[in-house]
């Protein structure tokens, strides 16, 4: 008898995928049959307030959220999005802030979005994440360790999509006076080019009232390491909330990642939050160098000054980039941190194409 052999990782992958469509499918026909046009109301606006598969919750003007069907036309849908939609005729406009047991209503229409947040995924290319975005909140803090070339990354990622970046320090009240200065002096190189710093503690609640300041009528993502502190944050924030807070690992001195699935939160003092698992790291494999650079936005007065066309940045003769750290124009530590990023593109384009080259096997 001959031996089977074993499936690989991609057919694996694709296994589970079919598998779950068939669920979904099941699961679309028995719990969620189509609404009928005559079953529906007049078309009204609404937000997404979360994605789940085939169906989306949305909330209404009067703040009623109901889960409502997609119109297959409809390419792409995501938390945050703007929409048009009729709801079923049953529905009780009378109950704000209540979510209908069953499919309530269709999604017609998206209205343009003004921004738009999305990540390079290893399978998938690029994938979005959410919609209409006003500010992202790169949440740094003293514990797991302190690094600019994170913040830097996350900056990158953030100059690119074209959404405000601000930085956040979290757990201040561990900062011990050895490192304080140290923090310190490398925050004092982001607000010298621009960028907002928020200092906190959402264990003694400093700094949540600017904070709140910040955020109100706004729409908003905190983006970060695991363990960074942004549930303890947004719980600070919104106390009702109440998200699951993942612990500090004392062996990686890394989080557990605690978010599942993205979703819009409301702030009491105004504003708006979309909290998802999909701004937990951004990975930059996708940028070609030269956007990189301009990415890094002190950078951008010397990009085209170089002597030569395809400077490098290194050591090649007439660096503009070279000589405006050398009279103190641009940060070491930025510029050390943007040739990290561009060697560690490669790592990343390599990584991608290996693993479509196992699955393609």
């Amino acid at each position: 008898m001959t031996k089977k052999k074993p499936l690989n990782h991609g057919q694996l992958r694709r296994m589970r995928a079919n598998h779950e469509k068939r669920l979904n499918r099941g699961h679309s026909q028995n719990d969620a049959p189509e609404l009928q046009d005559s079953s529906l109301g007049q078309e009204q606006p609404a937000i997404v307030i979360s994605r789940f598969g085939q169906h989306a919750d949305i909330e209404t003007a009067s703040g009623q959220v109901v889960r409502c069907n997609i119109r297959r036309n409809i390419g792409s849908l995501v938390c945050g999005d703007k929409v048009l939609v009729r709801l079923a005729s049953d529905t009780n406009l009378d109950e704000p802030t209540t979510v209908r047991a069953g499919i309530g209503g269709v999604v017609e229409a998206v209205h343009p979005r003004h921004s738009l947040l999305s990540r390079p995924d290893l399978y998938d290319g690029v994938k979005i994440i959410a919609a209409n975005i006003d500010q992202i909140l790169i949440v740094s803090s003293v514990l797991p360790s302190f690094s600019t070339q994170i913040i830097d990354r996350y900056l990158v990622a953030a100059e690119d999509t074209g959404i405000q970046p601000v930085i956040v320090l979290n757990k201040i009240d561990l900062l011990d006076d050895a490192l304080k200065p140290e923090i310190d002096a490398a925050l004092a190189v982001y607000e010298k080019i621009g960028y907002q710093v928020f200092k906190v503690s959402s264990h003694e609640q400093t700094g949540i009232d600017e904070l709140q300041a910040l955020l109100k009528d706004k729409v908003s993502v905190f983006a970060g390491q695991s363990g960074v502190g942004k549930s303890s944050l947004i719980n600070a924030l919104l106390p009702d909330v109440d998200l699951i807070i993942g612990d500090v690992s004392e062996n990686s001195g890394l989080g557990q990642h605690t978010t599942t699935t993205a979703k819009l939160l409301h702030f009491p003092a105004g504003g708006d939050l979309i909290d998802s698992p999909g701004v937990r790291e951004f990975a930059l494999w996708h940028l070609p160098p030269e956007r990189v650079g301009w990415c890094f936005i002190e950078f951008r007065e010397y990009l085209g000054g170089c002597k030569f066309r395809d400077c490098k940045h290194g050591s090649d003769p007439g660096c503009a980039l070279r000589t405006a750290v050398e009279d103190g124009h641009i940060a070491n530590e930025r510029f050390a941190n943007y040739h990290k990023i561009i060697a560690s593109l490669d790592e990343q384009r390599h990584a991608r194409h290996f693993r479509h080259s196992v699955d393609d096997l």
